[in-house]
């Protein structure tokens, strides 16, 4: 990467996986990475290929998806700027990638294959030590994923989804935390219908919890909503 991008990423990005790394070893590692542009819905990773590359979203936003045998795609884990994927690339014995990766808006990504990044984590120990805290995290969402998978009702897996979401990709704005979802993504990530999803939000908007429109979702009491779900 050109010293002027070196310079752009290390004033901007906030990243965990990078967390504690001294500013002139942070610069050889940035440096090792190589730039690329994905535009809204490209698949970057897919499951089962390789994991000959690790990736650190820069801009834009991405997310995990599991393709079932019979083609259903099942969306897991939304990701802003600074987190990483294709941490499988980090482990001494080859593997696949688990899960696929795909961009949910116009992205930017920095990419190690998979020597570098195992070279620089020699180096570098603490690039490890952070990813495997990363890991440590994405263990800790899917316990709380399954567990409201085995013994949530629709409403509260559903009503768990948005306040994540919210959390994660939502933006301040005057009346509560807005996000890009649709419908149908948030019912595949609640494990639930289209319809029942619907059906729910229409509820809850009536009850001023939430408020749709054009493609996004405004949460405006989170209070509201957990009650609404219960």
């Amino acid at each position: 990467m050109p010293a002027s991008g070196i310079a752009a990423v290390s004033a901007e990005l906030k990243s965990r996986f990078l967390n504690g790394i001294g500013p002139l070893d942070l610069k050889v590692i940035l440096a090792a990475a190589r730039p690329r542009h994905f535009r809204a819905n490209s698949v970057i990773v897919s499951q089962g290929n390789p994991a000959d590359y690790l990736y650190l979203l820069t801009k834009g936003r991405a997310r995990y998806f599991f393709t079932t045998e019979d083609g259903h795609k099942l969306l897991l884990l939304w990701l802003s700027p600074g987190e990483i994927f294709g941490g499988s690339a980090l482990l001494a014995i080859p593997s696949s990638y688990l899960a696929s990766t795909e961009t949910v808006k116009d992205s930017q990504v920095l990419v190690w294959n998979r020597s570098t990044i195992r070279g620089l984590a020699a180096r570098y120990p603490r690039l490890l030590e952070n990813a495997l805290h990363t890991a440590s995290d994405y263990l800790a969402w899917y316990v709380s994923a399954h567990v409201a998978l085995t013994s949530h009702s629709a409403p509260k897996r559903l009503s768990g989804v948005v306040i994540r979401l919210a959390e994660l990709i939502g933006q301040k704005v005057p009346g509560g935390f807005e996000f890009d979802a649709t419908n149908e993504e948030l019912a595949s990530a609640a494990n639930i219908t289209p319809f029942t999803a619907s059906r729910l939000l229409s509820e809850w908007q009536r009850k001023r919890a939430v408020l749709k429109r054009r493609g996004k979702l405004l949460l405006c009491s989170p209070e509201k909503l957990l009650l609404s779900s219960v």
